[in-house]
């Protein structure tokens, strides 16, 4: 009876310190927007640094997720959200957009936005604008070569060449999901893409990108099959390792990850797949990794019962402050930001 009193107080003391590391980690945490003032629904945040150092956020929102009036929207510093692309094809023909991305290259001024355009994911086309002024205003949309989608749900990576590897997937049926990745040698001009492991047993989409410092990559994988799963790379993209878990669960949900130093982080969902895709999203963790395998909790973002918090983007500022942005119960986007080194 002793032991079992003074095992329940020193789990209960170490819940207290653990939640108190995990507090002492988040510099800022809000809301970007009025919720319910812009749309009834919004989902699948991206954000990226300026030059100069303004933070750019966009994400898709409308009337409900797959339908018509579903537009990109954006934020750039602490302005009020606007619209930076839709899905008109003609006067009278429009389609939904999906998951846009933000991206810049490290010596470049100009940023990218790519994003989805058709009736559903196993339909859809890639599209990319381009802002040379910090997303006030964005140049024409331009349709991707066909056979190229553009990063599908996270970033791209730059590597030091100026090679820069685009995560990207095809859902080819509801039942059959493969990954790939786009790569591009000239300044994100023309595209090549390469599978990851396409015979694999594994349903995957969503990948993200992780540089070790071997120069290794690596790509983590959102799964049909209940874990993070991932895959290799040594010739920068090239060809690529037979898909593999990690020791990460997955309830059918999009992750994000980065590099920092000889770390790696992970923003995940930890649960196992539920009978409807969208289960399994009410709480979502920050982890940490020293190989890409491996990984341990850091941090507790969201710890709820109920609701869908999901979809997650982060990025490290020149400051080397971590902003983490995700969907808040489909009704707003929630910014983070975190200072790791509190974390231990």
């Amino acid at each position: 009876m002793f032991c079992t009193v003074r095992k329940t107080i020193f789990l209960f003391i170490l819940i207290l310190v653990s939640a108190s590391v995990f507090a002492q980690s988040i510099i800022q945490s809000d809301f970007l927007f009025e919720e319910g003032k812009y749309f009834s629904q919004c989902h699948a945040s991206t954000i990226v640094e300026s030059h100069d150092g303004l933070l750019l956020t966009s994400w898709f929102g409308g009337s409900h997720e797959g339908n018509k009036d579903v537009v990109i929207w954006g934020i750039t510093g602490h302005e009020v959200p606007k619209i930076w692309a839709d899905g008109k094809v003609n006067d009278t023909l429009q389609y939904p957009c999906w998951n846009p991305v933000l991206f810049r290259a490290e010596k470049e001024t100009k940023i990218y936005l790519y994003y989805k355009v058709g009736p559903n994911p196993r339909e859809w086309w890639g599209m990319v604008k381009t802002s040379d002024d910090n997303g006030r205003t964005w140049s024409k949309p331009v349709t991707l070569p066909k056979g190229i989608l553009g990063p599908i749900k996270n970033k791209p990576v730059e590597l030091n060449d100026g090679t820069i590897i685009a995560p990207s997937s095809v859902e080819v049926t509801e039942n059959r999901w493969v990954a790939h990745v786009e790569v591009s040698t000239d300044r994100q001009k023309t595209w090549k893409a390469y599978p990851i492991d396409h015979y694999s047993r594994f349903n995957v989409i969503q990948p993200g990108i992780l540089v070790h410092q071997t120069g290794k990559i690596q790509v983590l994988c959102r799964s049909k099959e209940g874990v993070v799963v991932t895959s290799w790379s040594e010739d920068k993209g090239k060809t690529w390792s037979a898909l593999e878990k990690t020791n990460l669960i997955n309830p059918n949900a999009a992750t994000d990850v980065i590099t920092i130093g000889n770390k790696f982080y992970i923003v995940y969902n930890p649960d196992l797949p539920g009978r409807d895709w969208w289960e399994g999203r009410a709480k979502l963790r920050l982890a940490e990794s020293t190989d890409g395998l491996q990984w341990k909790d850091v941090l507790i973002l969201e710890d709820q019962e109920k609701g869908e918090f999901s979809y997650p983007a982060i990025l490290q500022d020149k400051k080397g402050r971590v902003h983490i942005t995700y969907t808040y119960n489909r009704k707003n986007i929630k910014h983070v930001i975190v200072d790791l080194s509190d974390a231990y």
